[in-house]
């Protein structure tokens, strides 16, 4: 979500100063949230971690330093110079690595797949963001009164069912609160962990590195599963990166060194010198830590602040689609803009209720905030370590450091952040498999419309006859156009689209103008408009025009089309008729793909969106033609 400027504001402070605000709504929602689970899990039975002073100074410590150096020093200080024309994420990340490496096509086909998979995991989080969220906030209800557990559940599904249904009408009404409430979230956090703190300091000691070494040598082959554990504190640092492009650099690093990581250090600490006075407030050291009478404006304020945590993770769910279908990897959805000024609010129904019976099926199946923990961070930690080796190629190809400076830049986080993921792995069978199932699955529809698109494009474009040729025919054969102009859209630069052919063979009409259209989409992410159109004269009366769009560009072809004016090729709107080729695709006497792969592409092919409400083409201007292709 993109901010305004406040009206009479002046740029400069008063402009970082709202963008810091939003940020700690939109960026720091999922991360912010984590203290009501981690220290909890830290601590579970299923870690083997005993409970005594030593460990809880041991486990904030290491806790801390996961926040010192993940976040701040891998993220805040190294990721985000990885920017991809001022945009980050893990597909604007792969995008910059690809063309860093494109000279070297083997390197460059294996860092996609990776890269690919690294996205597809984002599904996965958000589905187990929302779910586990959302569910620790409300399993607040058992602090203030034991027999309302059974209410846990129902009352989070409500939650989560209102959340999905309400994407519809966007986030541009609620947006402006986000900011406001999560940054009460945060002194809340603050607030409740000094209070704590006064009344056992002991705990300052965590700040010592030593602690967490201690901590984690004494654990043995243990380690890997209070690791696993430790991970929860720094789920949601890839938001950091992902909406760097809404924000800035540096309001995402004000919001974290001011704001963000004091809270969470306080909070954590917090928990540790409640432990260290009431070692029986393991069973929830959040929700213990605040007093009887102000816990149901605790659990109002923490569900509030998991719903802004949520809605992150989805809009960032319609986002990451958005970019994969105009990079080829995902058929043409629905996608609404829920707000004429901001370009980011995005509403793409499909993947809404797709997400919503997952999400829904996750808390039903797992039952409780500490089974989905199992399954959470194999995500997390798998996508991170795919960002570290993404950036690791951007620093050497890309930028051309030498190899050691490239290595030494990315060596640690690399070795951490695998630590991390094998720490998470351990868990797979405990529920870690969905995360990788969810996202194995969705790969394998990616790399399926991928191979399709590509055959069929092969197929279509080996009976397709060249445009110059074809239009200079028809100039000798001297027809006699119809008026008005006609644009026909076409895959394929410099041949004839079918829908061309079909319209001359079945209407007997050729206009007056003709422009054979192709849109192209760039591993940039926004194209300035001097560089959108590119207009070539083929003969009298035929024209090639070339749009040009980054992936995270909201295609509009009539717009772009009226910058086709200055290369003198103006197009009247209301004079203008789009002819569109829609393929149905039929199974060939020798199938190109295995069926199953060539079955799954049908569907998708069948189900696709329509180009015209993918590329804003008027509705009332369009003539669709089909075309039956073996495959």
């Amino acid at each position: 979500m993109q901010v305004a400027l406040p009206a009479g504001a002046v740029p400069g402070k008063s402009r970082t100063a709202a963008l810091t605000l939003a940020a700690l709504g939109i960026v720091y929602g999922d991360i912010g949230t984590s203290p009501l689970y981690t220290i909890k899990e830290i601590f579970h039975k299923s870690t083997g971690v005993p409970l005594n002073p030593e460990t809880i100074i041991g486990a904030v410590s290491v806790v801390f330093w996961a926040l010192m150096l993940v976040v701040t020093l891998k993220y805040v200080v190294l990721i985000l110079r990885a920017d991809n024309r001022g945009e980050g994420g893990i597909v604007a990340l792969l995008a910059l690595a690809s063309q860093s490496t494109a000279g070297r096509p083997a390197l460059r086909n294996r860092l996609l797949m990776l890269g690919t998979f690294g996205a597809c995991l984002f599904y996965g989080d958000s589905v187990l963001t929302p779910a586990i969220s959302v569910l620790s906030a409300v399993e607040g209800l058992e602090v203030i009164a034991p027999t309302l557990k059974p209410w846990v559940l129902p009352i989070s599904v409500g939650v989560l069912l209102g959340l999905f249904i309400a994407q519809r009408r966007g986030t541009g009404t609620v947006g402006r609160w986000f900011g406001p409430i999560v940054a009460v979230w945060f002194a809340v956090l603050a607030t409740v962990g000094v209070w704590q703190i006064a009344q056992a300091p002991q705990i300052l000691q965590a700040l010592d590195p030593v602690h967490a070494w201690r901590f984690l040598a004494e654990r043995g082959w243990g380690l890997f599963l209070a690791v696993g554990a430790v991970v929860l504190a720094v789920t949601g640092t890839e938001a950091l990166y992902a909406d760097m492009g809404h924000f800035g650099k540096r309001p995402i690093r004000i919001a974290w060194t001011c704001f963000v990581l004091p809270a969470l250090a306080i909070n954590y600490a917090g928990q540790g010198a409640l432990l260290l006075r009431v070692p029986a407030a393991v069973e929830n050291p959040f929700y213990l830590m605040f007093p009887s009478a102000v816990l149901i404006p605790a659990v109002v304020i923490a569900t509030a602040a998991t719903i802004i945590a949520s809605q992150a993770v989805i809009s960032g769910a319609y986002s990451l689609t958005q970019q994969a279908i105009q990079m080829g990897l995902l058929p043409r959805m629905q996608i609404i803009h829920t707000s004429a000024h901001e370009r980011g609010q995005i509403y793409v129904p499909a993947v809404n209720w797709l997400l919503l019976v997952a999400v829904v099926l996750a808390c039903i199946g797992f039952g409780n905030s500490s089974a989905i923990a199992s399954a959470y961070g194999i995500a997390v930690t798998a996508t991170m370590l795919i960002t570290t080796v993404l950036t690791y190629f951007v620093v050497r190809y890309g930028w051309g450091f030498p190899p050691w400076i490239a290595m030494g830049a990315t060596a640690f986080f690399i070795a951490l952040d695998a630590l991390l993921l094998a720490s998470c792995s351990v868990k797979i069978l405990e529920g870690g498999w969905f995360t990788l199932a969810m996202a194995g699955g969705v790969l394998v529809v990616m790399l399926t419309w991928k191979r399709g698109r590509e055959l069929l494009s092969a197929t279509l474009k080996s009976d397709l006859l060249p445009l110059k040729e074809f239009a200079d025919n028809l100039a000798r054969d001297r027809l006699t156009p119809v008026p008005r102009t006609a644009v026909f859209l076409s895959a394929e630069r410099g041949v004839v689209p079918q829908a061309l052919l079909h319209n001359m063979k079945h209407n007997l009409v050729l206009h007056e103008r003709n422009v054979v259209l192709c849109v192209r989409f760039h591993e940039e992410p926004t194209l300035a408009p001097e560089r959108r159109v590119e207009v070539e004269p083929v003969a009298p009366g035929f024209w090639q025009v070339i749009l040009h769009f980054g992936f995270m560009d909201t295609p509009d072809i009539p717009a772009a089309l009226e910058l086709c004016a200055p290369h003198g090729l103006p197009i009247e709107a209301f004079e203008t008729s789009y002819f569109l080729s829609r393929e149905t695709v039929v199974p060939a006497p020798r199938r190109a793909m295995v069926r199953w792969r060539q079955n799954l592409f049908e569907a998708m092919s069948r189900n696709a969106g329509r180009a015209v409400d993918f590329f804003g083409i008027p509705h009332n201007a369009v003539i669709e033609l089909g075309t039956r292709v073996q495959l």
